[in-house]
Protein backbone atom coordinates (compact mmCIF):
# COMPACT_ATOMS: atom_id res chain seq x y z
CA UNK A 1 0.00 0.00 0.00
CA UNK A 2 1.38 3.35 -0.94
CA UNK A 3 2.64 5.59 1.93
CA UNK A 4 0.32 8.71 2.73
CA UNK A 5 1.62 12.18 1.64
CA UNK A 6 2.82 14.53 4.47
CA UNK A 7 5.06 17.17 4.83
CA UNK A 8 7.53 15.04 6.21
CA UNK A 9 7.35 12.52 3.49
CA UNK A 10 7.48 14.73 0.55
CA UNK A 11 10.39 16.61 2.46
CA UNK A 12 11.94 12.94 2.56
CA UNK A 13 11.73 12.58 -0.88
CA UNK A 14 15.22 12.03 -2.73
CA UNK A 15 15.42 12.65 -6.51
CA UNK A 16 16.75 10.21 -8.88
CA UNK A 17 18.34 10.33 -12.42
CA UNK A 18 15.50 10.44 -14.13
CA UNK A 19 12.35 12.58 -13.30
CA UNK A 20 9.63 10.77 -11.13
CA UNK A 21 5.67 11.89 -10.64
CA UNK A 22 4.60 10.07 -7.15
CA UNK A 23 0.93 9.38 -6.90
CA UNK A 24 -1.19 11.18 -4.23
CA UNK A 25 -2.50 8.27 -2.50
CA UNK A 26 -5.61 10.56 -0.92
CA UNK A 27 -6.41 12.18 -4.31
CA UNK A 28 -6.89 10.55 -7.37
CA UNK A 29 -5.38 12.23 -10.37
CA UNK A 30 -2.59 14.53 -8.19
CA UNK A 31 1.08 13.59 -8.61
CA UNK A 32 4.23 14.89 -6.59
CA UNK A 33 6.75 15.45 -9.45
CA UNK A 34 10.61 15.64 -8.20
CA UNK A 35 13.34 16.52 -10.71
CA UNK A 36 16.92 14.89 -10.79
CA UNK A 37 17.68 18.37 -9.36
CA UNK A 38 15.40 17.91 -6.40
CA UNK A 39 13.32 20.35 -7.53
CA UNK A 40 9.75 19.15 -6.51
CA UNK A 41 6.21 20.14 -7.77
CA UNK A 42 2.90 19.86 -8.13
CA UNK A 43 0.87 18.32 -10.89
CA UNK A 44 -2.65 16.62 -12.02
CA UNK A 45 -3.61 14.12 -14.42
CA UNK A 46 -6.96 13.74 -15.93
CA UNK A 47 -9.08 12.58 -19.33
CA UNK A 48 -11.35 14.94 -20.89
CA UNK A 49 -13.37 13.76 -23.88
CA UNK A 50 -11.26 10.90 -24.85
CA UNK A 51 -7.82 13.00 -24.36
CA UNK A 52 -5.45 12.64 -21.71
CA UNK A 53 -4.47 15.79 -19.93
CA UNK A 54 -1.96 17.32 -17.39
CA UNK A 55 -2.29 20.50 -15.37
CA UNK A 56 0.86 22.23 -13.88
CA UNK A 57 -0.47 23.25 -10.29
CA UNK A 58 2.93 25.07 -8.91
CA UNK A 59 6.08 24.71 -7.14
CA UNK A 60 6.54 22.47 -3.94
CA UNK A 61 7.09 24.58 -0.98
CA UNK A 62 5.33 27.39 -2.40
CA UNK A 63 2.25 25.50 -2.81
CA UNK A 64 1.81 23.13 0.40
CA UNK A 65 0.03 19.81 0.32
CA UNK A 66 -3.31 21.14 1.50
CA UNK A 67 -3.20 23.77 -1.46
CA UNK A 68 -2.39 21.15 -3.89
CA UNK A 69 -5.02 19.11 -3.11
CA UNK A 70 -7.50 22.41 -3.31
CA UNK A 71 -6.08 23.25 -6.29
CA UNK A 72 -6.87 20.00 -7.91
CA UNK A 73 -10.37 19.70 -6.69
CA UNK A 74 -10.90 22.66 -8.68
CA UNK A 75 -9.59 21.42 -11.67
CA UNK A 76 -12.17 18.30 -11.01
CA UNK A 77 -14.95 20.66 -10.51
CA UNK A 78 -13.97 22.61 -13.94
CA UNK A 79 -13.75 19.09 -15.37
CA UNK A 80 -16.89 17.98 -14.12
CA UNK A 81 -18.56 20.88 -15.75
CA UNK A 82 -16.86 20.03 -19.35
CA UNK A 83 -14.39 22.98 -18.87
CA UNK A 84 -10.71 22.01 -19.26
CA UNK A 85 -8.52 23.65 -16.63
CA UNK A 86 -5.43 23.18 -18.90
CA UNK A 87 -7.15 24.63 -21.54
CA UNK A 88 -7.83 28.08 -19.52
CA UNK A 89 -5.04 28.03 -17.64
CA UNK A 90 -3.62 28.66 -21.25
CA UNK A 91 -6.37 31.26 -22.23
CA UNK A 92 -5.54 33.22 -18.63
CA UNK A 93 -1.74 33.22 -20.08
CA UNK A 94 -2.86 34.65 -23.47
CA UNK A 95 -4.87 37.40 -22.02
CA UNK A 96 -3.69 40.85 -20.91
CA UNK A 97 -4.55 40.73 -16.93
CA UNK A 98 -7.43 42.74 -16.29
CA UNK A 99 -6.56 42.63 -12.80
CA UNK A 100 -3.47 44.99 -13.17
CA UNK A 101 -3.23 48.02 -11.54
CA UNK A 102 -2.17 49.47 -14.70
CA UNK A 103 -5.34 48.54 -16.34
CA UNK A 104 -7.60 49.20 -13.48
CA UNK A 105 -5.98 52.78 -12.80
CA UNK A 106 -7.28 53.46 -16.24
CA UNK A 107 -10.52 52.29 -15.60
CA UNK A 108 -10.85 54.16 -12.50
CA UNK A 109 -9.47 57.34 -14.09
CA UNK A 110 -11.92 57.18 -17.43
CA UNK A 111 -15.55 55.40 -15.13
CA UNK A 112 -14.62 58.18 -11.89
CA UNK A 113 -12.13 60.49 -11.88
CA UNK A 114 -13.03 62.34 -14.87
CA UNK A 115 -16.37 63.26 -13.52
CA UNK A 116 -14.47 65.13 -10.55
CA UNK A 117 -13.70 68.61 -10.64
CA UNK A 118 -10.10 67.91 -9.93
CA UNK A 119 -10.09 64.65 -11.25
CA UNK A 120 -6.81 64.90 -13.17
CA UNK A 121 -4.96 65.70 -10.00
CA UNK A 122 -5.57 62.23 -8.64
CA UNK A 123 -4.88 60.64 -12.21
CA UNK A 124 -1.72 62.09 -12.29
CA UNK A 125 -0.46 61.54 -8.68
CA UNK A 126 -1.85 57.68 -9.37
CA UNK A 127 0.20 57.65 -12.91
CA UNK A 128 3.26 58.89 -11.44
CA UNK A 129 3.92 57.34 -8.01
CA UNK A 130 1.84 54.02 -8.23
CA UNK A 131 1.57 52.86 -11.91
CA UNK A 132 4.97 53.22 -12.22
CA UNK A 133 6.02 51.50 -9.30
CA UNK A 134 2.96 48.84 -9.23
CA UNK A 135 1.97 48.91 -13.09
CA UNK A 136 2.08 45.19 -14.13
CA UNK A 137 1.10 43.51 -10.61
CA UNK A 138 -1.93 42.04 -9.79
CA UNK A 139 -3.52 44.56 -7.64
CA UNK A 140 -5.31 41.63 -5.56
CA UNK A 141 -1.08 41.61 -4.63
CA UNK A 142 -0.76 44.49 -3.08
CA UNK A 143 -0.48 44.40 0.94
CA UNK A 144 -0.14 47.04 3.56
CA UNK A 145 3.50 46.81 4.13
CA UNK A 146 4.03 47.34 0.06
CA UNK A 147 1.63 50.88 0.53
CA UNK A 148 3.60 51.83 3.68
CA UNK A 149 6.95 51.30 2.03
CA UNK A 150 6.02 53.67 -1.50
CA UNK A 151 4.53 56.26 1.38
CA UNK A 152 7.77 56.04 3.10
CA UNK A 153 10.07 56.60 -0.39
CA UNK A 154 7.89 59.78 -1.17
CA UNK A 155 7.93 60.72 2.70
CA UNK A 156 11.86 60.25 2.57
CA UNK A 157 12.31 63.02 -0.30
CA UNK A 158 11.11 65.22 1.80
CA UNK A 159 6.97 65.32 0.31
CA UNK A 160 5.61 64.17 3.49
CA UNK A 161 2.24 66.22 1.96
CA UNK A 162 2.35 64.34 -1.31
CA UNK A 163 2.46 61.37 0.29
CA UNK A 164 -0.72 61.98 2.02
CA UNK A 165 -2.52 63.03 -0.97
CA UNK A 166 -1.16 59.69 -2.70
CA UNK A 167 -2.49 57.77 0.13
CA UNK A 168 -5.86 59.58 0.14
CA UNK A 169 -5.98 59.14 -3.49
CA UNK A 170 -4.87 55.66 -4.02
CA UNK A 171 -7.28 54.78 -0.87
CA UNK A 172 -10.05 56.14 -2.59
CA UNK A 173 -9.03 53.84 -5.53
CA UNK A 174 -9.22 50.84 -3.41
CA UNK A 175 -12.47 51.86 -2.35
CA UNK A 176 -13.95 51.90 -5.98
CA UNK A 177 -12.48 48.18 -6.72
CA UNK A 178 -13.72 46.93 -3.27
CA UNK A 179 -17.08 48.17 -5.06
CA UNK A 180 -16.90 46.41 -7.43
CA UNK A 181 -15.45 43.01 -5.79
CA UNK A 182 -12.15 43.39 -7.75
CA UNK A 183 -10.38 42.93 -4.35
CA UNK A 184 -11.79 42.15 -0.91
CA UNK A 185 -9.56 44.69 1.21
CA UNK A 186 -7.87 47.30 1.07
CA UNK A 187 -4.08 47.54 1.39
CA UNK A 188 -4.63 51.18 2.76
CA UNK A 189 -5.71 50.17 6.03
CA UNK A 190 -3.83 49.92 9.06
CA UNK A 191 -1.27 53.05 7.41
CA UNK A 192 -1.24 56.22 9.08
CA UNK A 193 -1.04 59.86 7.31
CA UNK A 194 2.48 61.73 7.72
CA UNK A 195 2.11 64.80 10.36
CA UNK A 196 2.55 68.06 8.12
CA UNK A 197 3.86 71.21 9.04
CA UNK A 198 2.25 74.36 7.51
CA UNK A 199 4.29 75.67 5.22
CA UNK A 200 5.32 79.70 5.63
CA UNK A 201 7.90 79.84 3.36
CA UNK A 202 8.19 83.53 1.77
CA UNK A 203 10.99 84.05 -0.56
CA UNK A 204 12.81 87.54 0.42
CA UNK A 205 13.44 90.25 -1.95
CA UNK A 206 16.98 88.83 -2.68
CA UNK A 207 15.72 85.48 -3.52
CA UNK A 208 12.81 87.25 -5.57
CA UNK A 209 15.46 89.26 -7.21
CA UNK A 210 17.49 85.94 -8.17
CA UNK A 211 14.21 84.24 -9.02
CA UNK A 212 13.25 86.79 -12.06
CA UNK A 213 16.86 87.35 -13.13
CA UNK A 214 16.94 83.52 -13.68
CA UNK A 215 13.78 83.13 -15.26
CA UNK A 216 15.13 85.28 -18.20
CA UNK A 217 17.79 83.29 -19.01
CA UNK A 218 15.34 79.81 -18.85
CA UNK A 219 14.12 78.50 -22.11
CA UNK A 220 10.93 77.74 -22.76
CA UNK A 221 8.60 77.15 -21.07
CA UNK A 222 9.42 77.36 -17.66
CA UNK A 223 11.39 80.79 -17.21
CA UNK A 224 8.24 82.73 -18.57
CA UNK A 225 5.96 80.42 -16.67
CA UNK A 226 7.54 81.15 -13.21
CA UNK A 227 7.32 85.14 -13.78
CA UNK A 228 3.28 84.69 -14.63
CA UNK A 229 3.30 83.01 -11.12
CA UNK A 230 5.20 85.74 -9.66
CA UNK A 231 3.18 88.47 -10.95
CA UNK A 232 -0.53 87.19 -11.09
CA UNK A 233 -0.09 85.16 -7.57
CA UNK A 234 -2.36 82.20 -9.48
CA UNK A 235 -1.96 78.53 -8.56
CA UNK A 236 0.50 76.51 -10.85
CA UNK A 237 -2.41 74.62 -12.37
CA UNK A 238 -4.22 77.79 -13.57
CA UNK A 239 -0.96 79.51 -14.80
CA UNK A 240 -0.06 75.88 -16.96
CA UNK A 241 -3.22 75.03 -18.55
CA UNK A 242 -4.33 78.87 -19.46
CA UNK A 243 -5.34 79.31 -23.33
CA UNK A 244 -5.44 82.36 -25.76
CA UNK A 245 -9.52 82.24 -25.38
CA UNK A 246 -9.21 83.53 -21.68
CA UNK A 247 -6.69 86.83 -22.41
CA UNK A 248 -9.32 89.44 -23.66
CA UNK A 249 -6.93 92.80 -24.25
CA UNK A 250 -5.03 92.98 -20.51
CA UNK A 251 -7.47 90.46 -18.35
CA UNK A 252 -7.46 87.12 -17.35
CA UNK A 253 -10.48 85.61 -17.10
CA UNK A 254 -10.87 81.97 -15.36
CA UNK A 255 -13.86 80.32 -15.86
CA UNK A 256 -15.41 78.34 -12.85
CA UNK A 257 -14.88 74.91 -13.63
CA UNK A 258 -11.00 75.66 -13.67
CA UNK A 259 -10.97 77.91 -10.33
CA UNK A 260 -10.60 75.87 -6.92
CA UNK A 261 -13.01 77.11 -5.55
CA UNK A 262 -15.63 77.02 -8.69
CA UNK A 263 -16.11 80.59 -8.83
CA UNK A 264 -15.32 82.57 -12.41
CA UNK A 265 -12.29 84.83 -11.77
CA UNK A 266 -10.70 87.87 -13.29
CA UNK A 267 -7.25 89.09 -13.33
CA UNK A 268 -6.05 91.98 -14.49
CA UNK A 269 -2.39 91.55 -16.07
CA UNK A 270 0.39 93.99 -15.77
CA UNK A 271 2.44 94.98 -18.90
CA UNK A 272 5.27 92.06 -17.49
CA UNK A 273 2.92 90.05 -17.02
CA UNK A 274 1.14 90.17 -20.30
CA UNK A 275 4.82 89.78 -22.24
CA UNK A 276 5.66 86.77 -19.87
CA UNK A 277 2.22 85.22 -20.97
CA UNK A 278 1.80 86.38 -24.71
CA UNK A 279 5.19 85.78 -26.06
CA UNK A 280 5.76 85.59 -29.22
CA UNK A 281 8.19 82.64 -29.20
CA UNK A 282 6.04 80.64 -27.22
CA UNK A 283 5.33 76.68 -28.70
CA UNK A 284 2.35 77.08 -31.18
CA UNK A 285 -0.74 75.18 -30.08
CA UNK A 286 -3.65 74.87 -32.31
CA UNK A 287 -5.24 74.39 -28.43
CA UNK A 288 -4.40 77.81 -27.66
CA UNK A 289 -1.97 76.44 -25.02
CA UNK A 290 0.04 79.25 -23.84
CA UNK A 291 2.24 77.31 -21.88
CA UNK A 292 3.50 73.94 -23.21
CA UNK A 293 5.95 72.01 -24.72
CA UNK A 294 4.39 69.76 -27.30
CA UNK A 295 1.26 72.50 -28.58
CA UNK A 296 -1.02 69.31 -27.85
CA UNK A 297 -1.28 69.37 -23.38
CA UNK A 298 -0.13 71.97 -21.10
CA UNK A 299 3.23 71.80 -19.98
CA UNK A 300 4.42 68.86 -17.48
CA UNK A 301 6.96 67.73 -15.63
CA UNK A 302 6.91 70.27 -12.57
CA UNK A 303 9.14 68.61 -10.44
CA UNK A 304 12.04 68.83 -14.07
CA UNK A 305 11.46 72.07 -14.34
CA UNK A 306 11.38 73.69 -10.89
CA UNK A 307 14.95 71.66 -10.30
CA UNK A 308 16.24 73.48 -13.51
CA UNK A 309 15.05 77.05 -12.27
CA UNK A 310 16.32 76.57 -8.50
CA UNK A 311 19.70 75.30 -10.19
CA UNK A 312 19.91 78.91 -12.39
CA UNK A 313 18.37 80.90 -9.29
CA UNK A 314 21.45 79.48 -7.07
CA UNK A 315 23.83 80.20 -9.81
CA UNK A 316 22.52 83.70 -10.59
CA UNK A 317 22.65 84.17 -6.63
CA UNK A 318 26.14 82.54 -6.03
CA UNK A 319 27.34 85.14 -8.75
CA UNK A 320 26.08 88.28 -7.85
CA UNK A 321 27.35 87.75 -3.99
CA UNK A 322 30.53 86.41 -4.87
CA UNK A 323 30.34 83.30 -2.97
CA UNK A 324 27.91 80.09 -2.46
CA UNK A 325 24.96 81.27 -0.58
CA UNK A 326 22.17 78.69 0.99
CA UNK A 327 18.90 79.33 -0.84
CA UNK A 328 16.13 77.45 1.41
CA UNK A 329 13.92 75.18 -0.45
CA UNK A 330 10.87 76.77 -2.02
CA UNK A 331 7.99 75.37 -3.97
CA UNK A 332 5.67 76.82 -6.98
CA UNK A 333 2.91 77.20 -4.55
CA UNK A 334 5.25 79.30 -2.05
CA UNK A 335 5.49 82.00 -5.05
CA UNK A 336 1.47 82.33 -4.64
CA UNK A 337 2.00 82.97 -0.52
CA UNK A 338 4.98 85.26 -2.23
CA UNK A 339 2.88 87.71 -3.65
CA UNK A 340 -0.05 87.96 -1.30
CA UNK A 341 2.24 89.13 1.36
CA UNK A 342 4.48 91.45 -1.08
CA UNK A 343 0.90 92.96 -1.66
CA UNK A 344 0.15 93.27 1.81
CA UNK A 345 3.45 94.76 2.45
CA UNK A 346 2.85 97.35 -0.36
CA UNK A 347 -0.52 98.14 1.59
CA UNK A 348 -2.97 95.97 -0.27
CA UNK A 349 -5.93 95.76 1.82
CA UNK A 350 -6.26 91.82 3.12
CA UNK A 351 -9.71 92.06 1.03
CA UNK A 352 -8.17 92.87 -1.72
CA UNK A 353 -5.30 90.68 -1.97
CA UNK A 354 -7.83 88.11 -1.19
CA UNK A 355 -9.99 89.03 -4.57
CA UNK A 356 -6.24 89.19 -6.41
CA UNK A 357 -5.76 85.73 -5.38
CA UNK A 358 -9.14 84.40 -5.58
CA UNK A 359 -9.39 83.20 -2.14
CA UNK A 360 -12.21 82.69 0.24
CA UNK A 361 -11.56 83.20 3.84
CA UNK A 362 -13.25 84.72 6.92
CA UNK A 363 -13.28 88.31 5.30
CA UNK A 364 -14.75 87.10 2.47
CA UNK A 365 -17.15 84.35 3.63
CA UNK A 366 -20.34 84.16 5.45
CA UNK A 367 -22.97 87.20 4.69
CA UNK A 368 -20.55 89.29 3.13
CA UNK A 369 -19.89 86.24 0.64
CA UNK A 370 -23.22 86.31 -0.16
CA UNK A 371 -24.60 89.32 -0.67
CA UNK A 372 -21.14 90.98 -2.00
CA UNK A 373 -20.78 90.78 -5.64
CA UNK A 374 -18.52 93.71 -6.70
CA UNK A 375 -15.57 92.13 -8.05
CA UNK A 376 -12.91 94.99 -7.17
CA UNK A 377 -11.99 94.93 -10.30
CA UNK A 378 -9.86 98.42 -10.48
CA UNK A 379 -8.63 97.79 -7.28
CA UNK A 380 -6.97 94.52 -7.91
CA UNK A 381 -5.65 96.21 -11.10
CA UNK A 382 -3.97 98.63 -9.18
CA UNK A 383 -2.93 95.98 -6.46
CA UNK A 384 -1.03 93.80 -9.46
CA UNK A 385 0.57 96.84 -10.99
CA UNK A 386 1.80 97.98 -7.73
CA UNK A 387 3.11 94.44 -7.46
CA UNK A 388 4.69 94.47 -10.65
CA UNK A 389 6.84 97.80 -10.41
CA UNK A 390 7.73 96.09 -7.32
CA UNK A 391 9.58 93.25 -8.70
CA UNK A 392 10.94 95.56 -11.35
CA UNK A 393 12.43 97.59 -9.12
CA UNK A 394 14.17 94.62 -7.17
CA UNK A 395 15.51 93.38 -10.66
CA UNK A 396 16.26 97.13 -12.91
CA UNK A 397 16.36 99.73 -9.71
CA UNK A 398 13.77 101.40 -11.70
CA UNK A 399 9.75 101.30 -11.50
CA UNK A 400 8.72 102.71 -14.42
CA UNK A 401 8.91 100.09 -17.17
CA UNK A 402 7.54 97.00 -15.84
CA UNK A 403 8.83 95.11 -19.30
CA UNK A 404 12.23 95.30 -18.31
CA UNK A 405 12.31 92.07 -15.89
CA UNK A 406 12.00 89.82 -18.65
CA UNK A 407 15.72 91.47 -19.92
CA UNK A 408 17.73 91.91 -17.05
CA UNK A 409 21.05 88.75 -17.31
Amino acid sequence: MAKAFTAKFIEGVKPTATRREIPDPAFKGLYLVVQPSGRKSWATRYQLAGRHRKLTLGKYPAISLADARKAAGHAVTSIEAGIDPADAKLARKAAPDRDTVKVLVEQYAAQHLSTLKRGHDAKRALEIYVVTQWGHRRVQSLARRDVRGLLDRIAAEGKKTTANRVRAYFNAFCVWLIERDVIEHNPVTGTKPFKEQSRDRILTDDELRWLLIACGQIAEPWGNLTRALILTGQRLREVAEMTVDEVTGDLWTLPASRTKNGQAHEVPLSGAAMEAIMRADRVPSRNGLLFTTTGQTPVSGFSKGHARIVRQMQAVADADRAEAVTIPRWTFHDLRRTTATGLARLGTPVRITEAVINHTSGTSAGVVGIYQRYDFGPEKRGALEAWSRHCNQLVNGVDDNVVQISAAQ
